[in-house]
């Protein structure tokens, strides 16, 4: 078995994602200096669409989420032996960023003014945190549901709602037996 992996380098962070198949991914990444960015419907849709859209062009499985107003988990499984995750993020980061973008030019140029900033002599729209943010390989069961689990309860742990299947920017409702849902996910096959 050959283990590619991808080493990205965004000012201080570095990252190695392992694209090693049979794999799953807990992926995590954060808004622009954790500002609130995803605390809005229509902006949670767009990252929704754009999830929908990678899945499928990179033959992905999704087996978990939760939408936080700054920050965004997702539990992914590559469908195919050859694939590269940091593409999968790549698409996901910068479609939403480009729907943002759009959408500040034509209705809040204080907020595209707060989200750009000075990259040497451009300047740079900038609505996801600097760097690739956080991959980690799962591989077990019991890692699996403890991550799933982890991800569900953030909107309690922050007084979002008493209960994760309230939150219904999350899979948890659906993992309660709900199929009426702003996002399906996939049955795990591990």
């Amino acid at each position: 078995m050959t283990i590619k992996y991808r080493i990205e380098q965004q000012h201080r962070k570095t990252i190695r994602h392992y694209n090693i198949p049979g794999h799953a991914h807990f992926l995590t990444f954060s808004c622009y200096q954790r500002l609130p960015l995803l605390n809005r419907d229509r902006t949670r849709n767009w990252l929704i669409k754009t999830i929908i859209e990678a899945k499928e062009k990179y033959n992905f499985a999704l087996w978990a989420y939760v939408i936080m107003p700054e920050h965004v988990h997702l539990l992914v499984y590559p469908k195919v032996q050859n694939y590269d995750i940091s593409l999968f993020l790549k698409t996901l980061k910068q479609s939403v960023a480009r729907h943002a973008k759009h959408f500040l030019e034509e209705s809040s140029r204080d907020w595209l003014d707060k989200l750009t900033v000075k990259r040497g002599t451009r300047k740079v729209f900038r609505f996801w945190q600097t760097g690739p943010g956080y991959d980690r390989n799962i591989t077990s069961k019991d890692e699996l549901f403890e991550k799933i689990h982890y991800m569900h309860k953030n909107p309690v742990r922050r007084g979002l709602v008493s209960s994760p299947q309230e939150w219904k920017w999350s899979s948890a409702s659906w993992y309660n037996g709900e199929r009426n849902v702003v996002l399906a996910v996939d049955e795990i096959t591990l």
